[in-house]
Order: structure tokens, then C-alpha cells, then sequence
């Protein structure tokens, strides 16, 4: 077995860990090699940025520990929550076959765990390979608890690239002065914008041009000429996209999302929350020493965060270090949307034998979303921000409410009145969604509602992503799909055009991803096939958007035979409480015969 550090626990705990661990193990055929991680919430203690405060981490440590498998492993972690409130966990593109149990979203798949208790998750992995990552699932706790997951190709193959002479892990992450979840509730119950970054950091150090910093908080990678190295980039930020770049070194994408890439040689990335890269640079430069730089991709208003974030690559040798870095003059400058689409275009997929492609092509269910920011009137325009009134963000005009339970459990006990299964499978009106001045209440007030998508198993979906322009807030969105990856046949600027733009898809070798950025005032076409059984998320991996209600759910029937069919439950579940969820409106629903079946009668 193998534990990323020691943690001291009583026999009972130690007696109670393994028993779920049986149980778990029994519940299933397992697959690969099993590993085995005690992740333990607690808060921790920071100074940065001239100011110190206290934080949720897992093992002390931030970015969090590094989960290290091989393709097709299972992992089970079990999550003990020293914490001051309750958090879920979510293993960002791990599919989970059969297993939403263990996917992790809040009032989806799992109500929070309590302070003071434990839960274990399995973490199935299947096809991914490369590179993915956990982080906490729950308010925005994902700002300090989140980490790395490594996965190595299966035992007796290798990589589709020469090996490289070593590996580094680049986690890139928001850094907030304040409590950040205090600052959220906050700013929810006054209606007001939600929190902003105070930096970026980069393996948790904000590098050289933050106050109260130096050459000592950047993070160092020491490097030896001529020689290859893999990066593992994740963006963990909260709300940005970022540009990232290594001074006077270009480097080659060969792996994204967990899945592999044609080379794609290039001077920077433009990477959005949620994605993960894996990069090859070779240290070819004259010896000395070179700023890895950080800057946020801005589509609407203005930065977060002005000052660049860095890190430092360290040639080995006898040279006289400089005065200072080298710093790169290939890092884009916040608003160049022009050459962030272009990086996008230019994905392709692998699509070799060993690594194949399999676009759907006969396509059963067409869904066309588009993507709005919206507001919610508030009383007497009483509200701290859009006129008095409340942002809000929608998908084909319905903003998301979380029930009072999760909907996998729903579901599951065939609980009535915790959702329903009408999402709309196109705008209810269509318009200009790339215009301006659409400010009427037409365009920007919302419908509140839970409602989700039914797919039938094995069911091959093409959806189309329309950004729109309502109260001139477009914005790219990097949408998130659990449980599945998607190919990305198309995307464009401007409304969508389905006599056209459908002659330019690219079905031979599109990147299969799951997460995508929908451009500023464009579109983007995905397709993928509902072959994993479960209750899945879709949602905006702005976290803020998030929050205001970009999500929806896809539940996946199962095709009628065990092994199609979700796994059973584990034997413990999170129960959900009564607690402040969002902005909006609860669900009040508490009849007697879902009260007995949320206590399993």
C-alpha cells in the first residue's frame, strides 16, 4: 500500500478504513492494481503576500498530494474532514464507469461530508492516460484543496513520444488573502459580484512581482542542458483563464485532458480552469536562468490580477547566474483573444492504432445550449450589484437550483419532486445571440428551475454551445462534462450556421476532451456517447458561473444488464442538511414519503 505521508490514527479509525475498503472491494470485479490514500481536511496556516491566514488543505499541503496510478488502477481515498464544514471531493476527468457514487458533486451525486467525519471514495480509472486532477467539489473550497492525479501508461506500454529525461508537475491556482468561502457567502447574501483573485500562484508560490515577494517565493525547476522534460500543467484556478509561457522556450503539447495529442509545437498555452496539459520542453538555451510566467486570459471586463505570476528554470552548470530571470516576451497580453482561439484550432488528436478515434456519426439526440448571463430581480432593486438586481448564468435560459438532496439518490430510490427530466434540447426562442444591447427582460431574465437531461445507454449526442451577448457580458465558458469525454468538431465565431458550419467539422482526428472553452460571442460542437450509466454533470468550470447556475444533468439510463447498470451504492453515503446552498430559492418539498425514502424505508 501507499500513503503520500504518514497520518496518525486510532486503531478504531484503522479498523473502520479497511472495512469500507473490503466492503468496496467486494462490490465489484476489480481491474488493475488498487491504491490506496488517506486524504485528511484540515486547516492550515499560510503567510503570503504580506498577509497570513488559515485554510482548508488536504495533508497539510497546496497544492495537495499527488494520486500516482497506472491506466485502468483503482484508487480508494479515504477522506477524513478535520474541517470546519462539510466538502466533497471530485477526480476531474477519472469517468467513473457505473460509479457515480464516487464522482463527487455537491446535491449531484453526494451531499457534503460532515466536520468530524470520514468517507471513501473509489476512483475507477478506465481509459484516461496522461494527466487529470482532484479538487474539492463543494462552495469554493476548491481554491486550497485540490492536486495532481499521474496516470502512467498500463505495465508493457509507454508513451507515444520519446521518454523523457524526467517529469515535473505545474499546478496553477487562484490565491485569495481573505477566507474565500466566507467571502462568498457574503457577497451572495448582499447580491453583490463574487470574490476576486489577489494572485495567481504556481505550486503555490506567486513568484517574483507580488508584494512581499522575492526570488524565494517562486517555485524553481533546476534543469540540466539538452535534456527533455515532461510538464504536467493543471489549471486550478478559481475563475480565470490563463496564459502561460517559458521565456525564450518553445514548447511541444502532446497530451491533454488525459488523452494523447499530435505534437503541437508552440510558444505558449492557453489554458482555461479545469483543463490539464502535458508538455514537452527541452532545456536548449544558453545557461542561465528563465521565467516560467502566468497571466490571466481576460474575455470581458477587466484582470483580476495585474502582476505576473512566475516560477524559475534553473540551468545546472558553471555560469554566472544573472541579476535576474530572463522574462518571456512570448506571454500574450491579457485581452489577445486572436491567438487563444487559434491555439484551440490547431488540437488534434493522436488517431493511431494504438490510440484510435471514434467519432460518433450517426447522431440520435441534437442539442443546441446557449450560454447567457442573466439577472434575477431582487426587492426594491435592493441588490449590491447589476442595477439592484442579482447575476445569474443559464443554460438555454434555466438557471440551475440545487435540491435538497443529491439527484443521484433521487434517482436511484425513484424520489419524486427533487427534479425534473424536461431540459430543453434547444433554445425556447432564438435570437442574435452574438448582438448587442440585448438588456431587455426577453433576453435576461431567467426560468429557476432543477431540471436535467435523460439519455438513453449508448445514446451518441452532438451538442452545439452558443455563446451569447446578453447584458454585453459574453465571456468564454469552459463547460465540464463528468463521467464522459467528448470529441470537438467544430468551433467558431459568430452565431452558428447549420446549413454551413457543419461542412468545416473535423471527424478524422478531433481532440477528446472534457472540458472546453466556449469562445467569446461564438459557438462550439462537441459530440459524445452515453455509454457510462450514472447521474453527470455538465457546468461551466468558472466557478462564479458555476455558482450563479450554469449546470445541468445528464442521466444516463443503463442498457439493461448488470455489467450496463449502475454499480450498487457504497454502504455509507453522506446525508444532505438543511443549509445555505446558493442564492436561490430552495426546494421545499419535504413529503413524508421522501423523508422515508432519504432514510432508506
Amino acid at each position: 500500500m501507499e500513503f503520500l505521508r504518514t497520518v496518525v490514527l486510532s486503531e478504531f479509525q484503522w479498523w473502520l478504513f479497511f472495512s469500507g475498503i473490503l466492503v468496496l472491494c467486494l462490490s465489484s470485479t476489480a481491474r488493475g492494481e488498487d491504491h490506496y490514500y488517506v486524504f485528511v481536511l484540515k486547516e492550515t496556516n499560510f503567510t503570503k503576500l504580506c498577509s497570513s491566514k488559515s485554510m482548508l488543505t488536504v495533508n497539510d499541503s497546496f497544492p495537495g498530494p499527488v494520486i500516482n496510478v497506472r491506466k485502468g488502477d483503482t484508487a480508494f481515498v479515504n477522506v477524513h474532514n478535520h474541517g470546519n464544514y462539510g466538502v466533497t471531493l471530485h477526480w476531474h476527468g477519472v469517468k467513473q464507469p457505473r460509479n457515480p457514487w464516487s464522482d463527487g458533486p455537491n446535491y449531484i451525486t453526494q451531499c457534503k461530508i460532515p466536520p468530524g467525519t470520514n468517507f471513501t471514495y473509489k476512483v475507477i480509472f478506465s481509459d484516461e492516460e496522461g494527466t487529470v486532477w482532484w479538487h474539492a467539489h463543494s462552495d469554493w473550497t476548491q481554491s486550497s484543496v485540490h492536486g495532481a492525479i499521474v496516470i502512467l501508461p498500463a505495465e508493457g506500454t509507454t508513451y507515444p513520444f520519446p521518454q523523457p529525461d524526467a517529469e515535473e508537475i505545474i499546478v496553477l491556482a487562484s490565491w485569495y488573502t481573505g477566507h474565500v468561502n466566507e467571502m462568498l457567502h457574503e457577497d451572495l447574501s448582499v447580491g453583490s459580484d463574487l470574490p476576486r483573485a489577489n494572485a495567481y500562484v504556481i505550486n503555490g508560490q506567486p513568484g517574483s512581482f507580488h508584494n512581499c515577494c522575492s526570488a524565494e517565493t517562486n517555485y524553481k525547476l533546476i534543469v540540466d542542458y539538452g535534456k527533455t522534460y515532461l510538464l504536467r500543467i493543471i489549471n486550478a484556478a478559481v475563475n480565470s483563464e490563463l496564459f502561460f509561457a517559458i521565456a525564450n522556450h518553445n514548447v511541444t503539447v502532446v497530451g491533454m485532458d488525459g488523452k494523447y495529442l499530435k505534437p503541437l509545437s508552440t510558444s505558449f498555452l492557453a489554458i482555461s480552469p479545469g483543463q490539464t496539459m502535458n508538455v514537452l520542453f527541452t532545456a536548449d538555451q544558453p545557461l542561465g536562468h528563465y521565467y516560467m510566467a502566468v497571466r490571466q486570459y481576460v474575455t470581458v471586463g477587466f484582470p483580476d490580477v495585474y502582476n505576473i505570476t512566475t516560477s524559475i528554470i534553473e540551468y545546472t552548470g558553471n555560469y554566472t547566474p544573472p541579476a535576474s530571470p530572463v522574462f518571456p516576451d512570448n506571454l500574450p497580453s491579457y485581452y489577445d483573444i486572436v491567438p487563444a482561439n487559434d491555439f484551440l484550432s490547431r488540437l488534434r488528436s493522436l488517431a493511431s492504432k494504438e490510440h484510435p478515434v471514434n467519432v460518433p456519426l450517426n447522431i440520435t439526440t441534437h442539442m443546441f445550449i446557449e450560454t447567457s448571463q442573466k439577472e434575477i430581480a431582487c426587492p426594491n432593486a435592493s441588490c449590491q450589484s447589476m442595477d439592484g438586481n442579482r447575476v445569474s448564468s443559464a443554460l438555454n435560459n434555466f438557471t440551475f437550483q440545487n435540491p435538497y438532496m443529491d439527484i443521484l439518490l433521487a434517482y436511484y430510490r425513484n424520489i419524486s419532486g427533487i427534479y425534473s427530466a424536461d431540459f430543453p434540447n434547444k433554445p425556447r426562442v432564438f435570437f442574435n445571440f452574438t448582438g448587442y444591447n440585448l438588456t431587455t427582460a426577453n433576453y435576461t431574465t431567467p426560468a429557476i428551475a432543477t431540471k436535467v437531461k435523460m439519455l438513453d445507454y449508448n445514446e451518441t449526442v452532438e451538442i452545439v454551445f452558443q455563446g451569447t451577448n446578453t447584458l454585453d457580458g459574453s465571456v468564454n465558458h469552459p463547460m465540464h462534462l463528468h463521467g464522459h469525454s467528448f470529441y470537438v468538431i467544430g468551433s467558431g465565431l459568430g452565431n452558428f450556421n447549420n446549413e454551413t458550419d457543419p461542412q468545416s467539422y473535423n471527424l478524422v482526428d478531433p481532440p477528446e476532451l472534457n472540458t472546453i472553452r466556449v469562445p467569446k460571442r461564438g459557438w462550439v460542437t462537441v459530440r459524445f456517447q452515453a455509454s457510462n450509466p450514472g447521474v453527470w454533470l455538465w457546468h461551466c468550470h468558472l466557478t462564479k458561473h458555476l455558482t450563479w447556475g450554469m449546470k445541468t444533468a445528464f442521466i444516463v439510463k443503463g442498457g439493461g444488464t448488470p455489467e450496463t447498470s449502475i454499480l450498487d451504492p457504497p454502504p455509507y453515503m453522506p446525508r444532505c442538511e438543511k443549509s445555505f446552498v446558493n442564492y436561490i430559492q430552495e426546494f421545499d418539498d419535504h413529503s413524508a414519503e421522501n423523508k422515508n425514502k432519504l432514510s432508506g424505508v
